[in-house]
């Protein structure tokens, strides 16, 4: 068994393609509007975007749990930002050695940004 995909659940599919995929810059896979569903290549795991459904609301602006790898956080966060992406936090080196930075969707979605590979450095 391993993990295929992730879904968020979104207010506006549109908006939801364009963030991930013109700012975040994941790869478009599919788009499915009548069905209310959007998929990313997001590495070996696919990140989806859904609307929720009116009996599912509260499944919209929550912190996620998903970390996004970055091979230059510095460099990302100067792109995002620039892109008008919105940092919960900014980069910080965490005291467990990591270093990373959240950020949230249009819906309030948070994720984590972070560089494994200053994960120890």
């Amino acid at each position: 068994m391993q993990i295929s995909y992730v879904n968020i659940f979104v207010t506006d599919l549109d908006r939801a393609i364009a963030f991930y995929g013109d700012m975040l810059g994941l790869a478009l896979q599919f788009s499915s509007p009548e069905h209310g569903y959007a998929s990313f290549a997001a590495g070996a795991v696919r990140l989806g975007v859904a609307l929720p459904g009116t009996d599912h609301a509260d499944l919209v602006g929550r912190h996620t749990g998903v970390g996004l790898e970055v091979a230059d956080l510095e460099a990302e966060h100067a792109r995002l930002a620039g892109l008008g992406v919105r940092f919960t936090m900014p980069p910080t080196r965490q005291p467990w050695g990591g270093f990373m930075a959240m950020i949230s969707d249009a819906d309030g979605n948070i994720f984590y940004l972070d560089q494994v590979s200053a994960a120890h450095g």
